[in-house]
């Protein structure tokens, strides 16, 4: 199934759809690309905002897109596998033990099915500005990564069974 038909599917039942990804097997390559694809969203993202900033204060949008490149397609994806070890240690000690593939791709999805709001959060931020529609955009993608990534940690936790750590890397 096209990843696109995959975030679509998230938003309805977001269990089910990550039952359906962790049923294709590990794949750690496919993790990766998952949390690339929503870092380069999120960059992309970025790019109103920026746009925005540089013209209010006269200043070159390109060391800004060059710092925003580095910061979300470099550190972050970094920041996520440590916030995913991090999770895991959590879910182990607080639950059933899950695996660090699943635990991961938990998290990874999560980013990548929310990535449409990231982009709504841009263009709001772009266009309008902070203030309230900012701050209720930036809300909504907040509560939908939180929902996709704990319905997505209670799945792999649930796939996981009794005996604990299913598919572990």
């Amino acid at each position: 199934m096209p990843v696109t038909r995959d975030i679509a599917a998230t938003y309805r039942r977001p269990g089910k759809t990550l039952r359906a990804i962790l049923a294709r097997g590990v794949s750690e390559p496919r993790a990766l690309a998952y949390l690339m694809g929503a870092c380069g969203v999120m960059f992309v993202a970025q790019w109103p905002r920026l746009a925005r900033e540089a013209h209010l204060q006269g200043t070159e949008l390109e060391p800004a897109l060059g710092g925003a490149l580095l910061a979300t397609v470099i550190f972050l994806p970094l920041i996520f596998y440590v916030v995913a070890g991090f999770s895991q240690l959590v879910a182990t000690a607080v639950m059933r033990p899950i695996g660090g593939y699943e635990t991961r791709l938990s998290l990874f999805w999560a980013l990548l099915a929310a990535a449409p709001l990231a982009l709504l959060y841009g263009l709001v931020g772009g266009f309008i500005g902070a203030g309230g529609a900012l701050t209720l955009v930036g809300a909504a993608w907040l509560g939908v990564f939180l929902w996709f990534w704990t319905t997505g940690l209670r799945e792999a936790r649930r796939l996981a069974g009794p005996g604990g750590e299913e598919g572990a890397v």
